[in-house]
């Protein structure tokens, strides 16, 4: 899943950016309102985290812009600033979470994996095509009742077909979404850790759910094959 984090705190900027690609997630960053905002609006992201004492544009203003173009795309908010007032304002401009710094990383996790349970559409707690089940909030697999295990980088290149289950996804989109517009590495990485999910989820299992659309990219069956 693609996450957009706007936060001016350079350490801490890149600790949590480390800290969330470390779990699979690809992740963009932005140091100021005024790029977030930009970034925001032309970005197909599943969440952004937003600080709210930003240069250019501070957060609730972003927030705000952002609800009022129509873009609901979920948001936690950061904030150094500790008071009922600034929490009220955040959930009121159209935030969907809030979190005081310091935080612990992994309150911050599984807040972020609350949110993208709920995202802009449905969200079912379990993806599931066929017997071929992902908890995102678990973070685990399993087809039938046996566990797979899965790096995290597999897990998130799942969940993102696990979505989009039945339909053709290309290279471009997995790569922006599980890697990052700012990967800058061999693309055929995709085909590598798509013949690592398919030794796992299909060929231990004699199955073939992950097809192969020539021209296009890949495409998980919804009968899990």
């Amino acid at each position: 899943m693609r996450i957009l984090l706007v936060e001016d705190e350079a350490h801490l900027s890149q600790a949590v950016a480390s800290g969330l690609r470390a779990e699979g997630f690809a992740v963009d960053v932005a140091d100021n309102g005024t790029d977030g905002l930009a970034m925001a609006r032309g970005g197909a992201y599943d969440l952004v985290i937003l600080d709210i004492l930003l240069p250019g544009t501070n957060g609730f203003l972003v927030c705000s812009r952002l609800r009022a173009a129509g873009i609901w795309t979920p948001i936690l908010m950061l904030t150094a600033k500790v008071g009922e007032l600034d929490e009220a304002e955040a959930l009121d401009t159209g935030a969907d979470d809030f979190l005081t710094k310091p935080f612990s990383f992994v309150v911050l996790l599984a807040r972020i994996r609350a949110l993208l349970r709920r995202g802009m559409r449905e969200r079912p707690a379990v993806l599931a095509a066929g017997d071929l089940t992902l908890d995102p909030a678990e973070h685990r697999c399993r087809r039938g009742d046996t566990d797979i295990d899965l790096t995290p980088r597999e897990f998130s290149l799942l969940e993102y077909l696990m979505r989009f289950a039945g339909e053709a996804v290309s290279k471009r989109e997995i790569l922006a979404h599980v890697w990052g517009e700012d990967f800058e590495g061999d693309p055929n990485i995709v085909e590598v850790y798509v013949g690592y999910l398919r030794r796992k989820i299909d060929q231990a299992f004699g199955r073939t759910s992950l097809e192969t659309v020539r021209g296009v990219g890949y495409r998980l069956t919804t009968d899990g094959g």
